[in-house]
């Protein structure tokens, strides 16, 4: 591999994480009253992001639409598979309450998504209706169509889920 490979991806690592980063400082700054600074972190996360995407797409990271459904799919199945399971057994191990927590809740939710894109997948088609979906925002919990009742992974009530546009 050669060592702008490696910075390619060391970068998209990196930015990823800023974007996600300031997107959680944003949300803080707006809940203590700095919308200002909650406007300048959004600004920035969205900058990080279109870096990350410019750097996955120099490594050939975004392909046709039935390869970059079936790379999230062998990425879903290795975080329930391997990844998580592990995870989760450290923190239990440790006495980690919060990260077992947030781990569980990734594991329950990953699970969906794998499920999500494999259905896609299969039935790939430009013209079929386009379905709404609803995310979770305290597990992240991933819903095709309208969500009723209580988030079957952290319990949350359907009126907190939010619409993906």
């Amino acid at each position: 591999m050669s060592k702008t490979t490696d910075h390619l991806k060391e970068a998209f690592a990196g930015e990823s994480q800023a974007g996600r980063k300031y997107t959680a400082f944003a949300k803080k700054a707006e809940e203590e009253g700095y919308l200002q600074i909650a406007k300048l972190f959004r600004a920035a996360a969205l900058a990080e992001s279109i870096h990350a995407i410019n750097h996955l797409k120099a490594l050939g990271g975004v392909e046709a639409t039935a390869d970059n459904l079936k790379t999230a799919i062998a990425g879903e199945s290795y975080e329930v598979t391997s990844m998580y399971p592990g995870m989760i057994a450290d923190a239990e191990a440790e006495g980690e309450k919060k990260a077992t927590t947030t781990f569980k809740w990734a594991y329950e939710v990953e699970k969906v998504h794998e499920a999500l894109y494999r259905y896609a997948l299969e039935h790939m088609d430009p013209n079929a209706p386009v379905p709404e979906y609803y995310v979770c925002p305290i597990c992240g919990y991933t819903h095709e169509g309208k969500f009723e009742g209580k988030c079957p992974v952290c319990g949350a009530p359907a009126e907190k889920f939010l619409k993906v546009e």
